[in-house]
């Protein structure tokens, strides 16, 4: 279970095993890239790129909950997002949370 609460609706925190995390840096293909520029100049959602975040959003998350797994945790707490345009076309993503043990 991931939340971005502090707590969970009828569950205890019982142990915090401390933080995890999960990146991903993802790019798009040159030819959706001059399209999504293309756009820029009519305006509109630069769907592409919209796709590519989302696509980001969830390998980072789910790394996250691997990370989370591998010291034992059953649930994450207080889950963000950061994000970076790490070069043109090339946005990271990073899922990041506390990871507890709950009953």
């Amino acid at each position: 279970m991931v939340a971005t609460t502090e707590n969970l609706p009828g569950r205890e925190i019982k142990e915090v095993l401390g933080v995890v995390f999960g990146s991903c840096v993802q790019t798009k293909h040159l030819g959706k890239d001059i399209r999504a520029g293309l756009r820029s100049l009519v305006g509109g959602e630069a769907k592409s790129y919209t796709e590519m975040m989302e696509e980001a959003r969830r390998t980072a998350m789910q790394r996250m909950i691997e990370d989370a797994k591998k010291i034992g945790a059953d649930a994450i707490v207080g889950m963000r997002y950061a994000t970076a345009q790490t070069m043109r076309g090339a946005a990271e993503i990073i899922a990041f949370g506390t990871a507890v043990k709950t009953y």
